[in-house]
């Protein structure tokens, strides 16, 4: 069978005028590749239009964790530089999957085969279109299951801090009981005066006492812990009892108060009882403050997702909006020791959007800032009206975009960062959601700061002073 019968048997092109197959199998080239040959190179220009006519061409892009197939063609499809393409390099290496055979179009004949084949060109743009979906599809998805990896590495992080500190606090807290009820016991029996209990009351009261902000380096620790051991061989007492009356906010007036009206055995027991007794609630407190915690995160994670609203545009609040992004975020300032700060004019006007692409937003933009900082660098999120519209600045003191490469940041696929860490599709993302909720955005950057500013339409109010 002769070049001209295969075209015409083409899934793609065959339904093409014969004399248009003619003029492309003259002005084309046939070529065979062997299995693992490369056709297209990353990086490098897209020679021209593929035809293939037998065999199997896949495209695989590498975004950290290796080849990952992208896009496959087959016997009857099109492949290369199209008609009206803006394709210049691809994103990956297109390899020979098995021997191939193509017809190639040199891409400096492109031009004339749109003067010469009428309906070779139309179908080769819907091709594109096709094609153009297919890639922005995939990107989308790649560039969710990227965010998504990172959302719940974050989460994890941020889990497993206060996860422990239950564990940690309950494991401590059988000990503590067990402690308690001890004491408890041979507090009973010592049969005290009510002078007596009136002291206990009050040793209780000032192990109980209110923790003063801050908390007490390993130094101060030790220093107290080796103070109150002091004052318990003073007295003859038991000093294993010194770790656990240094944790609590006892002084040593209240103990000298103690000691003043209860002596020997009696007094051990006191003490051993007030310490155990405040163990215990303060690991009681440490469980409900991490368990808050959980449930904050829990909240800011379903406020970051919207995952229980419908997908339509509605008047937002941009406060809680950032401020569930950056507490999704703090397992990342924390590893870098960044500061990230909001900045929000009074009585800020709500934005209409779509939540949840808004949230997306924000977490691309912050989490490139903390991706450009340096170690205990700073991130500014300030919010103000302008006209007849909400800007969101977020600002950063990283080492800035050089000028040369500043126009390309939202090119798709354009990254600055090593292999592995970046897929060059946050921005454009970005961009395309803050069109799709009628807004802008522009950069301005110099070394030491770096502004990327959102623009979006304020909610309209109607006359009853709801937003719609």
């Amino acid at each position: 069978m002769d070049l001209i019968d295969r075209l015409a048997e083409h899934k793609t092109l065959g339904t093409a005028p014969r004399e248009e197959l003619v003029w492309l199998a003259t002005h084309g080239t046939l070529r065979h590749l062997e299995a693992g040959e490369v056709l297209s190179h990353k990086g490098k220009p897209v020679e021209g239009l593929y035809v293939v006519l037998s065999g199997h061409v896949s495209l695989s892009v590498d975004r950290g964790s290796g080849p990952q197939k992208m896009i496959e063609w087959r016997t009857g499809d099109v492949s290369g530089v199209l008609p009206y393409s803006r394709l210049t390099s691809p994103p990956g290496d297109a390899v020979a999957e098995e021997p191939t055979e193509i017809l190639a179009l040199p891409r400096d004949e492109l031009q004339a085969l749109t003067r010469a084949c009428f309906e070779i060109t139309s179908i080769l743009v819907h091709t594109m279109l096709d094609r153009a979906r297919l890639f922005t599809s995939s990107d989308l998805q790649n560039e969710k299951m990227i965010s998504l990896g990172k959302l719940s590495a974050g989460l994890a992080h941020e889990l497993n801090n206060p996860a422990s500190a239950i564990e940690r606090s309950a494991a401590l807290l059988e000990d503590r009981l067990e402690e308690s009820e001890t004491a408890t016991h041979a507090l009973g029996a010592a049969r005290l005066s009510d002078a007596q209990l009136a002291a206990v009351d009050a040793i209780r009261a000032a192990c109980l006492a209110k923790v003063p902000l801050g908390v007490r380096s390993p130094v101060q620790q030790a220093d107290r812990e080796e103070a109150i051991a002091d004052w318990l061989a003073d007295h003859t007492l038991d000093t294993a009892g010194a770790e656990a009356l240094a944790d609590t906010q006892v002084t040593f007036e209240a103990l000298d108060q103690l000691a003043a009206t209860v002596q020997g055995p009696t007094l051990d027991a006191v003490l051993r009882w007030a310490a155990a007794g405040c163990a215990v609630r303060n690991l009681a407190s440490e469980i409900q403050e991490a368990a808050m915690r959980v449930s904050g995160l829990v909240m800011a994670i379903k406020g970051f997702t919207h995952m229980d609203q419908a997908m339509v545009a509605e008047p937002v609040e941009l406060g809680p909006s950032l401020g569930n992004t950056v507490t999704v975020l703090r397992a990342k300032a924390g590893q870098k020791s960044a500061a990230v700060a909001i900045e929000l004019e009074a009585g800020l006007p709500r934005v209409r959007g779509f939540a949840g692409e808004l949230n997306q937003i924000w977490g691309n933009l912050i989490d490139n800032a903390l991706d450009a900082i340096p170690d205990g660098g700073r991130v500014e999120v300030k919010v103000n009206r302008e006209s007849q519209g909400v800007v969101v600045r977020v600002v950063d003191n990283g080492p800035g975009i050089p000028a040369a490469i500043r126009e390309n940041i939202f090119d798709p696929f354009f990254t600055t960062k090593p292999m592995g860490q970046g897929t060059g599709l946050g921005l454009d993302i970005v961009r395309r959601l803050v069109r799709h909720n009628d807004g802008t955005i522009d950069v301005e950057s110099q070394p030491g700061r770096t502004e990327f500013r959102v623009t979006l339409p304020i909610a309209e109010t109607h006359s009853d002073g709801v937003p719609r």
